[in-house]
């Protein structure tokens, strides 16, 4: 398959029909690759981290949400940037700088490993949500997941990403409705709000919890999907003089995705904080449904049930997206996309026909992708900081200790969540 998925001429007709535009229509043309690695930021996995902290300690950990969005801002940005200006995907740009054949093998083995990780946990959402919505056996809906999601990837491949991204898009904006409407019903009080944006913890319970948000906050497949995504919408060979407005855009794309993001993920602790403190049973999925159909009503829990489902479905979409890519990257392979989804689907499917309890599975998923941050976010920044790969383009100084120190505080809170997960 072609770097660029438009097409080098599709490509071109994109770039006149945007210049023939007003300047906030230009603008509005590029934007759409953050928005669709920005799913990642609302799986079912965040789902059941924000819920459980916002169910267990109120208002809590809110700055712990926000900490979480301000550090995934800056490395969803470098990764789109290494996209636009080298025209390659971060696999891409790994491939050229392994020496040997097996290291490339060892990294795309631990790179599809995170990315299967992603899909237990997706696939796993989208099966509860059919559950709670049609009370499907979930088996069945991990199944329909599946399905569903390798239809999404037959358009992304055939149609090409503006297809995609409008499709994905829209099951955000589900998903952002499904997790805020509890809210608007119930609001919070503005007071409780600001209390928990003091930074402070509890116990170390809630030390747990809060490892668990900001070490799921930065998905490895999110950023190997997100530098993709960029590389193919604006191609893969990108001229010198249009890369300041392609980053320009870049940047409000990456803004506005992280703002929508972050706004879904503290309106889902926020509605457990107000509606579920201190309810038996909220530790699971199904349990806080349960819990918001009791406070809120059966309409309520619906659009959670359905924002629920979304979320699954786009994430798993973008997830698989994302191990094709690495695939493609590293090893300049690709299996059709029935095969693959396959293989990628069996894990999730084996957990639910064995009886596993999903949101165990969940936790543990997120556990396992705690391996991948290193991997991915050590050479972004060490790439993205490389006028040999950058060019005039290279982070500045304070970019590159800014982008160290979040990948040490990401890296540093995986190992912890790892630590206090095997200890509990």
């Amino acid at each position: 398959m072609p770097k660029n998925i438009l097409g080098a001429d599709v490509a071109a007709d994109t770039a006149r029909g945007s210049t023939s535009l007003p300047p906030t229509k230009r603008l509005l043309w590029l934007l759409g690759p953050a928005l669709v690695a920005g799913v990642a930021y609302l799986d079912p996995g965040n789902v059941a981290a924000n819920m459980s902290a916002g169910a267990q300690y109120g208002y809590l950990l809110v700055w712990v949400v926000i900490s979480g969005n301000i550090m995934a801002w800056l490395v969803q940005y470098l990764s789109a940037k290494l996209g636009v200006v080298t025209g390659k995907s971060l696999p891409e740009a790994l491939r050229d700088r392994f020496g040997t054949k097996a290291g490339r093998i060892a990294y795309w083995l631990q790179a599809e490993a995170v990315a299967m990780a992603t899909d237990i946990a997706e696939v796993i959402g989208g099966a509860v949500a059919l559950y709670l919505l049609f009370d499907l056996p979930l088996l069945l809906g991990g199944i329909i997941t599946g399905v569903i999601s390798m239809g999404l990837l037959l358009i992304q491949s055939r149609k090409g990403p503006w297809v995609f991204e409008r499709i994905v898009i829209s099951l955000l904006l589900v998903i952002a409705v499904g997790f805020c409407a509890g809210v608007i019903i119930a609001p919070p009080e503005a007071a409780h709000v600001l209390g928990g944006m003091v930074p402070r913890f509890a116990d170390s319970n809630s030390v747990l919890l809060a490892a668990s948000i900001l070490g799921a906050t930065v998905m490895p497949h999110a950023i190997y999907a997100h530098s993709s995504l960029a590389r193919d919408r604006f191609g893969s060979t990108p001229k010198a003089h249009s890369i300041p407005r392609l980053l320009k855009a870049t940047r409000w794309d990456v803004s506005v995705a992280m703002v929508i993001a972050g706004s879904v993920n503290v309106a889902m602790l926020l509605l457990a904080a107000v509606n579920l403190a201190g309810v038996e049973g909220t530790g699971s999925l199904e349990g806080a449904h349960a819990a918001i159909n009791h406070a809120l009503g059966p309409v309520i829990a619906t659009l959670f049930a359905v924002g629920l489902l979304a979320s699954g479905l786009a994430s798993t979409a973008v997830g698989a997206y994302a191990g094709a890519e690495i695939m493609d990257g590293l090893l300049h392979r690709r299996i059709s996309i029935l095969v693959r989804r396959l293989i990628t689907l069996t894990p999730a499917l084996i957990i639910l026909a064995a009886g596993i309890d999903p949101t165990f599975a969940l936790i543990v998923s997120q556990v396992a992708l705690s391996f991948g941050i290193p991997f991915a976010l050590i050479p972004l920044v060490n790439l993205t900081a490389r006028r040999s790969v950058m060019g005039a383009h290279a982070n500045k100084w304070f970019t590159t200790a800014a982008g160290a120190l979040v990948s040490l505080a990401l890296i540093s809170l995986n190992v912890l969540l790892i630590v206090l997960t095997i200890q509990g």
